[in-house]
């Protein structure tokens, strides 16, 4: 009966936290708030099932982070500096054609997990890409190049359709120095074809980012150097 009354008392108080916090969907979550989440989730838990804490000591340490979720709200909302020290900054991750690695290394991101998360918002040639962006939620904003984004309706009646850039198939032959003999047996290739290549290229696979290569043996190469 008592961890009956103590989970109808602790919903009700999560309840009202969420409803003074604002709603957030999960994938829109800052580290701090996903922090900030996981602390009150373990209190309230703790508080339900832990007998022999007073449950008052539960609903006070809610309300404690309770507020300081309030308060870092009200703040960040007002202050745009204090904001970025606590949710952060966005981070380039590609752009002028090109991995910003530094960018990359801070966010501990592979250039597999970038192209994963551009494939996710319909980009599935690197050639198409004009930036991509890490946002403090985590998530990948990604932004095509003019000729490579979608038509509109204006476009189409200015028949510009007729000159929109043809998706071609791309296979993604090595990604952070590592070779993908699947990829390459799709795109009709051999190890000697790809050794000879990088070769004239005077590059290792250690050194190779992103090489891929399409239908039409159109190859894109990103390298360290």
């Amino acid at each position: 009966m008592e961890i009956l009354i103590r989970s109808l008392v602790m919903f009700i108080i999560l309840f009202l936290i969420v409803k003074i916090l604002g709603k957030k969907q999960l994938k829109n979550l800052t580290l701090y708030d996903y922090v900030l989440s996981i602390t009150i989730g373990s209190i309230a838990a703790d508080s339900i099932i832990s007998i022999d804490t007073p449950l008052v000591d539960g609903v006070i340490a809610l309300g404690v982070f309770g507020i300081i979720g309030y308060l870092s709200s009200l703040i960040t909302y007002h202050n745009h500096a204090v904001e970025e020290i606590i949710d952060g900054e966005p981070l380039v991750l590609f752009e002028n054609n090109n991995f910003n690695y530094e960018n990359l290394e801070i966010a501990k991101l592979s250039v597999a997990k970038v192209l994963e998360n551009c494939r996710l918002k319909g980009c599935f040639d690197i050639n198409e890409l004009d930036c991509a962006v890490l946002e403090p939620s985590g998530d990948i904003s990604v932004l095509l190049k003019g000729n490579s984004q979608p038509l509109t309706s204006k476009d189409l009646k200015n028949s510009l359709q007729k000159n929109s850039k043809k998706q071609t198939q791309n296979y993604t032959i090595i990604v952070d120095g590592k070779l993908n003999d699947n990829e390459l047996k799709k795109a009709k290739k051999s190890i000697s074809w790809l050794n000879k290549y990088l070769k004239t290229k005077k590059l290792s696979l250690d050194n190779i980012t992103l090489l891929t290569i399409d239908k039409n043996d159109n190859i894109t190469l990103f390298n360290k150097n």
